[in-house]
């Protein structure tokens, strides 16, 4: 492949990854100061704040059947069309959301429209995913595959990035009144015009060469979904099981913080947006290196140390954010996301892609990572704030982070070394 075709890939992959991951984080930014005051109402903060991170796991839960159903098009009918799809689909919802009435507006409409709107960002999210892991490491040469894969999971702190940065200035120009009242809109609508760019850039591209040799050898199976539970049931579990580790830290290290941070440790919503920030900024960065690292000394090896890390760093995070310092907070969130989580991430698609046979491998892809994620992504920050909520105490977050991280460990150690399907 050349150079130019090489560049074009790995852009399609990475713009439309970020953007779709940008419109999906906005909600997480202000789930715990907008949307838990003025759509979610109730008579308990902590009830309120519950049921605004319930959208997020509301998106998660659905994003398997999104999984499902782009991944059915993209086995049969080709990557291209469902990575456009995916994008136009969260492209609307995320304007739609900015230009929702509050509760106050339209009673218990607005709440209702709002969920309903994360729903169909979970099927857009749900579909996304697979689909540019494919496109990425189905166009990569053998000795790269790492590298390849690794760049749609950068679109993960890239779209934080994004989102943190709109928020941070939004908080930064506005007042408190302003920015409840029309400022947290603004990256919201304005979205739009970044998707209008990630489509221009997808439809110039082709099918893969791994999707284009099944069609040729008709190989690709009637029903994907079926074929992969019959023959690829034993690695959809493990895959599974090994996304728990990547999914749940990092909505506890970018998404949970925001909410305990402002309510409980007394940090302001922009100080903490920065350090989220900064440190996302920097994992950016890190992710392509562990990648290309993955391709020398394996990806298992990679996954393992860093659920490993997980495991080991669950009570010093929270202890040194307890401690209430801006320093040793910005120190937790980046051991937490740039160190230990990067591996996990850059290494976490290639993983997955190697596991499935060519034919089914956006069904078996798209399966074990959404299921994984619904489980144990969408439910992290509300299970973290009934614990924390329940216990008045951190360390039962710290004992579920230990036990994701066990399971994912577990399970990457059933995988075979090397896979028989690359």
């Amino acid at each position: 492949m050349d150079k130019k075709l090489q560049r074009k890939v790995l852009t399609a992959s990475l713009v439309g990854s970020s953007i779709e991951w940008f419109d999906f984080f906005l909600y997480a930014s202000v789930a715990s100061v907008i949307f838990n005051k003025h759509f979610f109402v109730t008579g308990d903060p902590a009830v309120s704040t519950m049921i605004s991170y319930f959208g997020i796991a509301i998106s998660f839960f659905i994003r398997p059947l999104g999984g499902v159903i782009f991944a059915h098009i993209g086995d049969r009918m080709g990557r291209k069309k469902t990575l456009v799809m995916t994008l136009t689909m969260m492209g609307v919802a995320t304007v739609c959301i900015g230009l929702l009435p509050t509760y106050e507006t339209a009673g218990i409409w607005a709440p209702v429209l709002l969920l309903l709107l994360r729903l169909v960002q979970g099927l857009g999210i749900g579909g996304e995913y697979g689909g540019s892991l494919l496109l990425a490491t189905e166009y990569a040469p053998h000795d790269r595959r790492g590298f390849y894969g690794s760049f749609p999971q950068l679109g993960v702190p890239i779209g934080l990035v994004l989102g943190s940065l709109a928020f941070f200035i939004m908080t930064s120009i506005l007042n408190d009144d302003q920015f409840t009242l029309y400022g947290w809109r603004i990256p919201f609508i304005m979205s739009g015009f970044l998707v209008a760019f990630g489509l221009w850039i997808r439809t110039g591209l082709e099918e893969t060469p791994d999707y284009k040799a099944a069609v040729k050898n008709g190989s690709v199976p009637r029903i994907p979904l079926l074929y992969t539970f019959k023959h690829h049931w034993k690695e959809v579990i493990i895959t599974c099981c090994a996304k728990f580790v990547e999914t749940a830290p990092f909505y506890l290290f970018s998404t949970f913080i925001v909410g305990y941070g402002t309510k409980t440790l007394g940090f302001s919503f922009d100080t903490i947006m920065l350090i989220v920030l900064t440190t996302a900024s920097i994992t950016v960065f890190i992710i392509p290196l562990y990648g290309r690292l993955s391709d020398r000394m394996g990806r298992r090896k990679l996954y393992l140390a860093g659920s490993a890390g997980i495991i080991l760093f669950a009570f010093p995070y929270f202890l040194l954010i307890d401690q209430r310092s801006v320093l040793l907070l910005f120190l937790a969130t980046f051991i937490g996301l740039s160190v230990i989580w990067s591996p996990l991430a850059a290494v976490q698609g290639t993983l997955f892609s190697e596991a499935f046979s060519k034919e089914v491998r956006y069904t078996g892809v798209s399966l074990g990572y959404q299921v994984g994620a619904a489980l144990a992504g969408g439910t992290a920050p509300l299970i973290a704030e009934y614990l924390t909520s329940h216990y008045h105490s951190t360390y039962p977050v710290a004992i579920y982070l230990v036990i994701a991280a066990s399971i994912s460990f577990i399970g990457v150690l059933t995988l075979n070394k090397q896979s028989s399907h690359v």
